[in-house]
């Protein structure tokens, strides 16, 4: 059977699209699934045969065993995760913030993710512009550590061990996009908190370490997409497996190399080098008018 980008296939191809693997498909993820009484809140679920597919939030096993350092060193075997910003789309909602935020327990002074006001010229309107890690192939953050606390895998994501980390914050001056934030106070632990350090996440944040954007590998690793990607009301952000050429906003799955083709991609201070792993969709056929907002709402550009 040919495959197409309107199946919905995810970034996670565990399998083929043929019918007998789909049925097997289906049943391994039903196994992750409690029985518990139903909750209000939905999730968005990757299905080992490559679908998105919503389930109660109170259904879905929430794992504090974290992996082992070497296996969070490892990375992902035959992936190389990507993500895409559509900045059409983007109207300053916010919501990959404040999701980000919930659940990686960081407070609203040292967000992972910004959202900059930006504009090309004088002729042009603004435009929202969300900026997170870029997970490079060429990072600079990890030639600068001197204890191997940063670290690039196997599937392109950039992580930071902060159990290694020994706070001298030359990784924040290396990296040209300013994506890294420094735990200064001791970070507040959600109540009834009781999971074990994990490497792959660096959770609990720890005094005196640094933090940033991880791709949310632990939810990758249940095929789930990250906290972002699934908040977004607005679909700008795209996430999937370079290798595999597929993205997806949890509507939509496309391929990667004809969106970036067809809309103009590109990536942000590419001439440095680094090699990002995050490609920007250009702001033309805006789904909304550019509006401005209160200056709490927007992010201060350090670029």
């Amino acid at each position: 059977m040919k495959k197409t980008v309107n199946n919905r296939r995810s970034f996670i191809q565990f399998g083929l699209t043929s019918g007998a693997l789909m049925l097997a498909g289906a049943t391994a993820f039903f196994q992750k699934i409690k029985t518990t009484s139903a909750s209000t809140e939905k999730v968005k679920v990757l299905t080992t045969d490559g679908k998105v597919m919503e389930v109660d939030k109170a259904h879905v096993n929430e794992p504090c065993h974290p992996v082992s350092r070497t296996l969070a060193r490892q990375g992902i075997k035959g992936k190389k995760f990507v993500m895409v910003v559509d900045l059409s789309r983007c109207r300053n909602a916010r919501k990959c913030i404040s999701s980000c935020e919930k659940a990686h327990n960081i407070p609203h002074d040292r967000p992972f993710i910004k959202v900059l006001r930006m504009q090309d010229n004088e002729e042009s309107s603004p435009y929202w512009m969300p900026k997170k890690c870029f997970h490079c192939d060429n990072p600079p953050c990890v030639k600068v550590c001197p204890v191997g606390a940063t670290y690039k895998r196997s599937d392109g994501i950039v992580l930071v061990d902060n159990e290694r980390c020994i706070g001298c914050r030359f990784c924040m001056s290396a990296c040209p996009y300013s994506a890294r934030v420094f735990n200064w106070g001791e970070p507040e632990k959600p109540e009834n908190y009781n999971c074990a350090y994990s490497p792959e996440t660096s959770t609990p944040s720890k005094i005196g370490t640094v933090e940033k954007c991880d791709f949310c590998p632990d939810m990758i690793r249940e095929n789930k997409l990250p906290h972002c990607i699934t908040s977004c009301p607005n679909g700008v952000l795209y996430f999937g497996d370079k290798l595999s050429d597929s993205v997806t906003n949890g509507d939509e799955t496309v391929r990667l190399s004809e969106m970036l083709r067809d809309k103009g991609g590109y990536r942000y201070l590419e001439e440095l080098g680094t090699e990002p792993n995050v490609y920007y969709l250009p702001p033309v056929n805006r789904l909304f008018p550019f509006k401005e907002m209160d200056e709490n709402d927007v992010s201060q550009s350090e670029i």
